[in-house]
């Protein structure tokens, strides 16, 4: 990569975090402080080496890389412009992932395989997909454009352009703004532990309302006799 392209890239990294991180205070800031911009420039000159098929020279830097970011980008992917990745840690962005134009991916999001296979492997991502913490995205398809995936979602199978996808797995929730069933945050996702322990708690409830009848018709001849006995 040339200095003056170099250069260009670390601009236009800084002004992206600008427009979308309000906690971002100013450039130097940004550029010394912010794992994301570090990973993407590492990952860029990575990739050219990669091209070139350099390819021990290309992960011996993204293994640098991951060890300075906690982000692990494998050189092989394909990534457009103006990716975002917010706070970052543990991303992993496998050798055959392409990666669409101004998308944003939080922190533990896996763009993975589903096994070893060969050739492609890993997802595409549309342009400006947004990616939520902890979700996992895995599988050669293709994740269409305008896409929201929720925190901690688990993605195996394609989703269509202007779709909210929600869940493990995921399913689509909203489809060109209209709600097709709950529409869900990134915070207020399905959690079927909780689900499961509400279950167990209802019929625990059930059972002691059973146990406590049953107590009370038994107690009914008992105190029948208690009061012949009184009255004798």
């Amino acid at each position: 990569m040339k200095k003056t392209g170099i250069i260009a890239a670390i601009k236009d990294e800084i002004e992206l975090v600008k427009e979308r991180d309000p906690a971002a205070k100013g450039s130097l800031e940004i550029l010394l402080t912010y794992s994301g911009i570090h990973a993407i420039l590492i990952y860029r000159i990575a990739h050219r080496l990669y091209k070139k098929r350099m390819y021990t020279s290309a992960r011996l830097l993204s293994q640098i890389g991951r060890f300075l970011t906690g982000i692990e980008i494998h050189p092989g992917a394909r990534i457009g412009k103006r990716l975002f990745i917010d706070h970052g840690t543990g991303v992993v962005i496998g050798e055959t992932t392409i990666i669409g134009d101004n998308c944003l991916l939080y922190q533990g999001v896996t763009l993975g395989g589903t096994g070893k296979e060969k050739g492609k492997r890993h997802p595409t991502l549309g342009n400006n997909v947004m990616v939520g913490s902890g979700a996992k995205v895995l599988g050669p398809f293709r994740i269409g454009n305008n896409v929201k995936i929720a925190a901690n979602s688990v993605v195996l199978n394609e989703i269509p352009d202007n779709c909210t996808a929600v869940g493990a797995p995921a399913r689509v929730v909203k489809r060109n703004g209209v709600r097709i069933s709950q529409d869900l945050d990134q915070i207020h996702i399905p959690d079927p532990v909780s689900q499961e322990l509400c279950r167990q708690l209802a019929k625990i409830d059930s059972l002691e309302r059973r146990v406590s009848s049953i107590e009370a018709k038994n107690q009914e001849p008992k105190n029948q006799e208690i009061l012949e006995k009184n009255n004798q």
